[in-house]
């Protein structure tokens, strides 16, 4: 909003007025006008704050009418001031408190307050509530709150606070709610905190604290809720805190702890909640556990803790979520886990289980979030897993469950379920017409028989099913299936499916569909074109025919297209070549006729996408020349041959004679750029250019027009002529390296001194230039799962791995469709390989394991990847944020998320997303690299995106 150069000197003059008239009725009005005049008020959120026509009442305090202000019974005096939620910023001066001597309540949180908290705020001898929360106070924690004798609530949480935590909070008898968390505090945490007096609820969490935590802490015998975890801690946990019995709640979470856990906090028979995660605790679990009864959530995950899960644990009667996930534990899941009355989440994932689950797990308790997935279990689902009728998340993957999922048939309250890589078997027994909700299914990987269920259309919420490698599934494809209206990924290859491709009607959030390695036959019908949202089709390696719908060629977010090894014939829809989306085309091996059409992007495919098509020419096949009888073609290519001849050696002689130390020029096309020569490349950087002699350009970056019109990216590299031979050879692995969320690398072009990368040319720029972009939740749910699916696929899919070496908002380009490709990649390692820093050899050892180098590179990679999430989730204001994101207690970052991208209790599935993300950027940006997931585990971790089909 822009302020004219007179309206502030018009609006002080008024305010001023309005003080004049109400300082004749009382003092606390003229404060609090007073205050309004100093504050921004963006919202105006104080507008009742003004003085009406005619005279105040007196003795009145006219304020007691205003919003935010509470007085007593006859509205003499000022007895509360609430200013929660009202969108004020600017600096608290304090210079109008001094009137306010009998305020007991004041709360300004959940503003946007800065500056240093004023000290007059400590004169208000009889305040009981102090609440600054949620707002941007800076600087040291101020002197003086002892005046503040009566104070009972001091609640501080989420500010900027820096320096020492402040030590006269201890000299507060009265005080019962402490919370400092969520700002910059540091050092240790005071012993003398030990000395409270009446203190029940502490909160510290969130800071940047350092040092032991002091067994003084154990003192604190009125205390039920201490939070301290989020900061940077050394050593082990007191034992002393199994002194604090009255103990209901205790998170020390993300806080750099080690040791094993105390065995004595088997005495605080109180505690509730328990929350150790995200530390680097070592040992087993204490079987005196058991003895805390009342405990309804442990929370022990990520950490080292290794052994097996205590029997006696069957004595927590109370408990509702066990989370031991990401650990090194071991041995089998006792029976007595399953008689647990009150289990409603088991979360084990990530560890070395073996054995099989409980017999009666689920039977006994309303069981409603089970995962268990990436252990080593064996035997079968348990019968009765879903007897409570509430599981709605079943996670089993990865591991060596064999039997059928007979259990699951009349489950109908399941939303997700992922058995995939195990050994299931039998026929598919879900009753699709009472899963009302099930939205995620993955079956892929097991040895499934007896076809798709023909019920599957009744899953009206279905948006992502997979059964591929499934190879005795056999079957057909339900007639409906690919109409569901939710259904955006539907992957069923390699199952031995026949029959025909049902037809597309109400196809709309479809983006999809694999059904590569199968023996369906017919064509594909035109009712595609419905499809409007489809990114990836394979129909690869079946008994298709009939010819190609231009439909599908005219999709407008189409990317890739695999209908290779069919029995397509006609011609290629030159639909194709107008596609601002294509990314990869492969129609080979058919029994397509014709010419390719004649469209820049076409040709850039290389000719592995069109050949095995005998009928088929044109570039980047052989030319479609003219049919000529033998004679004539033999003299023709005897004179072209001579001419030939002496066009090379005239060439040769002028290229020996000009040519110096820096060698002749060499081209390497790799598949998507036509066969240039190097001589097409250089004079394409200025059309007065010999191929002896440099581009005039300056800089690492210039873009060049080759000779069909392709625009390309070309960086510069200098090296010697003892790298060129290692140097191009890793060049050549990141020209082979094609991935959708990859730019291409299309060629380079060399002598013995300089070499050209030439890249494609992107249009829409880079993630840096547009993270201040408002996007909704689902751009950028497709910005991060593209990054992920492109860095996964170097890391997993390329052998040797290529560690991307400088993943940053930078390095994230945009195509035509805005999906994100990563630019790049593999640079650093050539960088160092063309200094010599790093040996030539591969990136695997004999072993088969990366060498350190390598490791460290990957690592780093999934570092850059947590930190990339958190600049996209706050538009960019949060840069290199992992230690930050570390340091904060989750709610505190999950709220921060949810204000950054308006999620609120009305959008629970976003916010569930949201969730999500943000537990993989934590992960990825752990401190230490070996706590950090794969980026194929983080992909899985994503995989419940709605960006991502689940």
């Amino acid at each position: 909003m822009e302020i004219s150069p007179w309206s502030l000197p018009f609006n002080l003059l008024f305010t001023s007025m309005l003080i004049v008239v109400v300082l004749a009725a009382d003092p606390y009005s003229k404060a609090l006008l007073s205050l309004k005049s100093q504050i921004i008020d963006g919202s105006n959120s104080l507008d009742d704050w003004k003085v009406p026509p005619g005279e105040t009442p007196s003795g009145k305090v006219h304020a007691c009418s205003w919003s935010g202000v509470k007085c007593n019974k006859n509205s003499t005096i000022v007895v509360g001031l609430n200013l929660c939620m009202k969108s004020l910023a600017g600096e608290l001066l304090g210079n109008q408190l001094s009137v306010f001597t009998e305020l007991v309540e004041l709360n300004v949180s959940q503003n946007a307050f800065s500056g240093e908290l004023p000290v007059e705020i400590f004169n208000l001898s009889k305040l009981t509530t102090l609440d600054i929360s949620g707002n941007n106070f800076s600087g040291r924690f101020p002197n003086g709150i002892t005046g503040l004798k009566k104070l009972v609530v001091l609640d501080a949480l989420s500010n900027s606070f820096s320096g020492p935590l402040p030590v006269e909070v201890t000299e507060l008898e009265s005080l019962k709610v402490l919370n400092l968390a969520g700002s910059y505090f540091d050092g240790e945490i005071p012993s003398s905190y030990g000395s409270f007096k009446s203190l029940e609820y502490l909160h510290l969490a969130g800071n940047s604290l350092t040092g032991k935590i002091p067994p003084e802490l154990g003192k604190l015998k009125t205390v039920t809720h201490m939070e301290i975890g989020y900061n940077f801690y050394e050593g082990s946990i007191p034992w002393q805190l199994s002194n604090m019995t009255e103990l209901q709640y205790l998170d020390i979470a993300g806080a750099n702890l080690s040791g094993s856990i105390p065995k004595q906090l088997c005495n605080l028979t109180k505690l509730e909640s328990l929350f150790l995660f995200r530390n680097q605790l070592m040992g087993s679990i204490p079987w005196e556990f058991s003895q805390m009864v009342s405990l309804i959530n442990l929370d022990l995950s990520d950490n080292l803790i290794s052994g097996p899960i205590p029997e006696s644990f069957g004595e927590l009667k109370k408990l509702k979520l066990l989370s031991l996930m990401f650990n090194e534990m071991n041995g089998t899941v006792p029976d007595t886990i399953a008689e647990l009355p009150s289990m409603e989440t088991l979360f084990i994932w990530n560890n070395f289980f073996t054995g099989s689950l409980p017999e009666n797990l689920g039977r006994h308790s309303r069981l409603r979030w089970l995962d268990v997935s990436n252990n080593s279990f064996i035997g079968s689902i348990p019968p009765g897993v879903c007897a409570g009728g509430k599981l709605f998340k079943l996670m089993l993957f990865s591991n060596n469950f064999t039997g059928d999922l007979s259990a699951l048939s009349s489950c109908s309250s399941l939303v997700r379920l992922r058995v995939e890589d195990n050994s299931f078997s039998g026929e598919i027994p879900l009753n699709f017409s009472h899963l009302h909700g099930i939205r995620y299914i993955d079956l892929s990987g097991n040895r499934f028989t007896g076809g798709i269920p023909a019920d599957i259309s009744k899953a009206l919420k279905l948006q992502y099913f997979s059964v591929s490698n499934n190879p005795e599934l056999g079957g057909t494809i339900p007639w409906k299936t690919l109409s569901l209206p939710f259904l955006q990924n539907f992957s069923a290859s390699f199952c031995n499916i026949s029959g025909n491709l049902p037809p597309f009607r109400s196809c709309k959030s479809l983006v999809v569909i694999e059904l590569q390695k199968n023996t369906i036959s017919g064509s594909i019908p035109n009712s595609i074109s419905n499809c409007q949202s489809l990114e990836i089709i394979n129909l690869a390696r079946n008994h298709l025919s009939d010819h190609i719908p231009k439909e599908l060629a005219s999709l407008p977010s189409l990317g890739v297209v695999d209908l290779s090894h069919n029995d397509f014939s006609g011609s290629i829809p030159a639909e194709f070549g107008k596609s601002s989306s294509l990314v990869l085309l492969n129609v080979s091996f058919n029994d397509i006729s014709g010419t390719i059409p004649s469209h820049e992007l076409l040709q850039s495919m290389g000719s592995s996408a069109y050949t095995g098509n005998p009928k088929l020419c044109g570039a980047p096949l052989q030319s479609c020349s003219t049919a000529i009888d033998g004679k004539k073609l033999r003299l023709i290519l005897l004179i072209s041959a001579g001419v030939v001849i002496l066009i090379a050696a005239t060439v040769s002689l002028l290229i020996h004679l000009r040519k110096g130390s820096k060698g002749q020029w060499k081209m390497n096309s790799f598949i998507g750029l036509p066969q240039f020569t190097a001589n097409d490349v250089l004079r394409s950087f200025n059309a007065t250019d010999s191929k002896e002699e440099l581009p005039p350009f300056s800089g690492a970056f210039c873009k060049a027009v080759l000779p069909t019109g392709i625009t390309v990216l070309v960086k510069k590299l200098e090296w010697e002529p003892k790298r060129v031979k290692i140097a191009s050879e890793f060049i050549t692995q990141l020209g082979n390296s094609r991935h959708m969320n990859l730019i291409r690398l299309l060629g380079f072009c060399y002598n013995n001194q300089l070499t050209y990368l030439l890249y494609d040319c992107l249009p829409n720029g880079n993630l840096a230039e547009k993270l201040r972009m408002q996007r909704d939740w689902g751009m950028k749910c497709r910005i991060i799962i593209g990054i992920a699916k492109g860095l996964c696929f170097l890391h997993h899919d390329c052998n040797p791995a290529i560690p991307h070496g400088d993943l940053k908002s930078s390095n994230v380009m945009f195509d035509d469709n805005f999906e994100p490709r990563l630019a790049d990649f593999g640079f650093k390692h050539l960088i160092q390989l063309i200094k010599g820093t790093v040996p030539a050899t591969s990136s695997r050892l004999g072993t088969g394991e990366f060498n350190d180098a390598i490791k460290d590179e990957l690592y780093k990679d999934i570092y850059n990847f947590g930190e990339l999430i958190l600049e996209i989730l706050t538009n960019g204001k949060v840069i290199k944020g992992g230690a930050s994101i570390q340091s904060k207690p989750k709610d505190v970052v999950l709220r921060e998320m949810y204000d950054e991208n308006e999620a609120g209790s009305t959008n629970s599935l976003q916010e569930d997303e949201m969730k999500q993300v943000v537990d993989v950027a934590l992960l990825c940006t752990k401190s230490r690299a070996v706590d950090r997931p794969s980026i194929e585990d983080a992909l899985k971790l994503l995989s419940g995106l709605k960006a991502n089909g689940k």
